[in-house]
């Protein structure tokens, strides 16, 4: 309504027409503001052992907090995320092949995991997982990151 009464209705003096003004280029950065921040990332993990259970994704800002979680399917041995509506900045995640859908990376009786997992950059840690700052990536537009989780084989 204010919308068809601000553009249809005639002007009556200047400062209606300078009110109009202001608020169509304040319309129109909205907007464009609002497209630009629409970015979307894909996340493929590939080369799985096996199509059992799910990948589940924590996904986290360049700050360490958490954004969500994420749960998808495996299909011939690979997953795809896809996060949306992502503003540009920096971003980390990790995640694990989550065989038996329990929601819990398991481990053997020494304390290493005994399903796949991974984190962003494919950083690796040594006894234990990578520095926070290692897995941090930035993007700016639409981006696909592949992935290749680790497994202990003992």
């Amino acid at each position: 309504m204010i919308i068809k009464i601000l553009l249809f209705k005639p002007a009556t003096n200047k400062i209606q027409q300078l009110k109009r003004i202001v608020f169509l280029l304040l319309l129109c950065f909205l907007i464009f503001h609002s497209v630009k921040s629409q970015i979307t990332l894909n996340i493929v993990v590939k080369n799985l052992e096996n199509n059992k259970g799910s990948i589940l994704v924590d996904f986290r800002d360049g700050k360490d907090q958490k954004l969500k979680d994420y749960t998808e399917k495996i299909v011939d041995k690979k997953c795809s995320v896809t996060v949306r509506s992502l503003s540009p900045g920096k971003y980390s995640f990790k995640y694990f092949h989550d065989e038996n859908n329990n929601k819990e990376l398991d481990k053997y009786w020494i304390g290493a995991p005994s399903e796949g997992y991974g984190f962003s950059n494919n950083a690796k840690g040594t006894f234990g997982p990578p520095d926070f700052k290692e897995t941090i990536f930035e993007i700016k537009k639409d981006t696909t990151i592949f992935c290749t989780p680790y497994y202990f084989n003992f």
